[in-house]
């Protein structure tokens, strides 16, 4: 099955991430799948970036100093226009709890880290079409709100 990568070039990520290291592999990876990558180093600048880019999906690291990916989940979907955004999140620990927590907080997925490349691949053009399809009926349900 062929990719369709010229669509997804036109697809923004917002990548949060405290580790230098692992934003740069996880940067470089998505871009090598022609995603326009914009990064973000703590909870406080994704919130912020979020808002000014609208981007088409979010990968959420859970744990970092001061405002932490639950929080930062919590203040994003407080924006009307990020509410129906998918967030990914992303960490270390693989506890079925902790994934239900993410979730209750906001997320609509949850990968523990070390991931296989072709799952999370999977999965975000899974999260970004299925977003883009709701999207086309999204005046229709408005209107009834």
């Amino acid at each position: 099955m062929a990719k369709d990568y010229a669509r997804a070039s036109r697809r923004t990520i917002l990548l949060v991430e405290d580790f230098d290291d692992t934003r740069l592999m996880m940067k470089l990876w998505l871009v090598k799948n022609d995603y326009r990558v914009v990064e973000a180093d703590s909870g406080e600048a994704a919130i912020r970036l979020a808002a000014e880019e609208l981007p088409d999906l979010i990968i959420m690291d859970m744990m970092m100093p001061g405002m932490n990916g639950l929080d930062a989940t919590l203040r994003i979907r407080e924006h009307q226009a990020l509410r129906h955004t998918p967030i990914v999140a992303v960490s270390a620990y693989g506890a079925d709890e902790y994934r239900a927590i993410a979730i209750e907080a906001g997320c609509d997925d949850y990968v523990s880290t070390p991931f296989e490349p072709d799952k999370l691949a999977n999965l975000i053009e899974s999260l970004i079409s299925a977003r883009e399809s709701s999207n086309l009926n999204a005046p229709a349900a408005d209107s009834h709100a």
